[in-house]
């Protein structure tokens, strides 16, 4: 049987593709409900005013394999593209937000960019490849495009999307896209102009939240045990041994982590000492979302756009917000709208120490400050993860490397802090595990 501990997506994708070839497992989760970091809030305390707030990630990028998925766990009805005007992105820039061209073809002729970077952006094509040893994305955008680029367009996406700072993450384990292609077309724009598959994707949620898509997952599964923490591993002869709350332990013969770096840290100190001590390097942010709903009429600002993120050298005290009413069809009721607006990450860890009503109030006022609002919000909701989303960044190297090496003795991790932080990154490295160790499962029955 393979022990499976964790229920956030990557565990309940690993475990869902298991089932679906009748491999014999067991998911263990610490919390009443699964989804790990995907949580939806329905809120209608506020007479009676619906809000469906997202704690975690706001929207999932689907593709053909992510929508076949979705159809097979019966929730594709409840699927919701984004509104059409989501493929605007602003960025804050000179005291305003300003719309950033969608497609690299774009920027050379808009006036977001001056003239020296779009000049970059049409030489980057011709620039010579390197391959330098633990580049961060900084360095990598600033040698491919330009300084200004990477405190306009870099910065913001990094800060706003991962909490995290470019001068930090490590390009091939951050945007590892990005460098397969300086590596194999000798350009980042060639390579982009050359994956088509991008434009095939769509923004998407559920008419319900975000939350749809683990419960959807969870209720295909026949072996899943919520509230069970694991506190103890121990390597047996044949396996592990599960020792959990209650005195529960469960006899495995391959082991999953699919929990995140502090919590693993913990149940392997003693059976792993040195991977455990790894774990503990890797740094997770803290981060604050701030939902504000405010009367349409009040705010001048047309939100036509996905939302607007703020770059570090603006000095503004937000990440930056989505507007989640101009993404998403009934988020809140039809006369309002709703931002969800994030405080903190790597850049700006002070800025979550805050009380909550000084936190709001330093929202609200920079809302209504750059969206021109003129009345206070109706409604407001704050949000805090102490550990908010891993960084890809040099500390992060040995924990990978140990969890390469120790596939030999049949453990394996399936978590957003490996491969990929993203959902379809996280369903499908499930999906792709699972098809590794029913293979593995298959020879051991035959020998």
């Amino acid at each position: 049987m393979i022990g499976i501990i964790g229920a956030g997506i990557s565990g309940l994708s690993l475990a869902y593709h298991l089932q679906k070839q009748d491999i014999p497992y067991i998911l263990l989760e610490a919390s009443e409900q699964p989804g790990g970091y995907i949580r939806t809030i329905r809120d209608n305390s506020t007479n009676s005013r619906t809000y469906i707030l997202e704690q975690g990630p706001n929207s999932i990028m689907v593709d053909q394999e992510i929508q076949q998925i979705i159809e097979e766990l019966g929730i594709d009805e409840d699927l919701l593209p984004s509104n059409d005007i989501s493929q605007n992105r602003y960025i804050f820039k000179e005291g305003k937000y300003r719309r950033l061209p969608a497609k690299p073809s774009k920027l050379l002729f808009n006036r977001f960019f001056s003239f020296s970077s779009k000049l970059a952006i049409f030489k980057e094509r011709r620039r010579p490849k390197k391959d330098i040893e633990n580049e961060t994305l900084s360095q990598f955008f600033e040698r491919r495009f330009s300084k200004e680029i990477v405190d306009y367009a870099l910065n913001p996406f990094v800060a706003g999307i991962y909490a995290g700072d470019p001068a930090q993450l490590l390009i091939h384990k951050t945007f590892a896209q990005l460098y397969e292609y300086e590596q194999t077309y000798g350009s980042v724009i060639k390579g982009l102009v050359k994956n088509k598959s991008i434009e095939r994707r769509h923004t998407s949620s559920f008419k319900q939240g975000m939350q749809t898509l683990p419960k959807g997952f969870a209720q295909k599964l026949d072996h899943l045990r919520l509230g069970v923490s694991v506190e103890n591993i121990q390597k047996t002869g044949d396996g592990y041994t599960i020792q959990a709350n209650d005195e529960q332990t469960f006899q495995v013969t391959q082991l999953v982590i699919a929990t995140s770096a502090p919590a693993a840290k913990q149940f392997l100190n003693d059976s792993f000492p040195e991977f455990s001590q790894a774990l503990g390097k890797i740094y997770y942010p803290p981060m604050i979302a701030v939902h504000s709903a405010y009367k349409r009429a009040a705010v001048k600002h047309p939100l036509d756009g996905f939302g607007g993120l703020n770059p570090k050298v603006e000095g503004l005290y937000t990440a930056g917000s989505i507007w989640s009413s101009s993404t998403f069809n009934g988020r809140c009721p039809e006369d309002e709208v709703l931002f969800t607006t994030f405080v903190g990450g790597t850049q700006s860890p002070q800025h979550t120490t805050n009380s909550k009503q000084i936190t709001l109030g330093k929202v609200h006022q920079e809302l209504s400050e750059h969206y021109q609002i003129s009345a206070s919000p109706l409604y407001q909701n704050l949000c805090k993860w102490e550990q908010a989303i891993p960084q890809y960044d040099i500390n992060i190297l040995d924990a990978h490397r140990i969890a390469d090496e120790l596939e030999q003795e049949q453990l394996f991790v399936c978590a957003n802090w490996k491969d990929g932080i993203s959902l379809p990154d996280c369903i499908k490295k499930g999906k792709k595990l699972a098809t590794k160790l029913a293979e593995k499962y298959s020879q051991k029955v035959l020998e």
